[in-house]
């Protein structure tokens, strides 16, 4: 019995493994490109508006972590700039961050003044896709007229299909 429970396990995980691939990596997105993540020149909503973010992908912030840091924070903290209540922060200069649920992602430098002056990020986080999914082809339409008649034999047409017999004296 043990046995079968196995074979049945074994089979569903390379069913799953099959359909699924194993370890879908996502895409890594550098923050500000090779600006990176700074105060000067880059406009991260226009950087972020370019790009579709997933669950799965991530993001490398490259900074100087002796002036900056990535601080992730609430949509309201996010609006007013402020960093003394963070859900995360990140301090070492190059940091990524791994999307792991679907919705807005917030992130400002928690040094005073630089949020205030653009740097800043806000993503919206997609579900992770499947991949590419062929569409069902439809099969034909039958009319209701139809339905009512009996269907024709599959070998009607088609002499090379239909099955042989051969007459003979009887194997008894």
């Amino acid at each position: 019995m043990a046995l079968i429970n196995i074979k049945s396990f074994l089979t569903s995980l390379i069913i799953l493994v099959a359909l699924f691939g194993v370890g879908v990596e996502g895409t890594i997105h550098k923050v500000g490109d090779s600006s990176g993540w700074t105060m000067m020149g880059v406009d991260y909503q226009a950087w972020a508006s370019s790009r579709t973010f997933q669950v799965g992908d991530s993001l490398l912030f490259e900074y100087n972590n002796e002036f900056h840091d990535v601080t992730e924070v609430t949509p309201h903290d996010f609006e007013l700039c402020v960093q003394s209540n963070p859900l995360a922060r990140y301090q070492t200069g190059s940091d990524t961050v791994t999307l792991t649920k679907p919705g807005f992602q917030h992130f400002i430098c928690g040094v005073p003044g630089h949020c205030d002056i653009g740097q800043k990020l806000n993503i919206l986080v997609f579900p992770a896709s499947l991949g590419p999914v062929a569409a069902p082809v439809p099969g034909p339409v039958s009319s209701p007229s139809s339905s009512m008649s009996p269907s024709p034999s599959p070998f009607a047409d088609s002499p090379t299909n239909a099955p042989q017999f051969q007459m003979g004296p009887s194997p008894l």
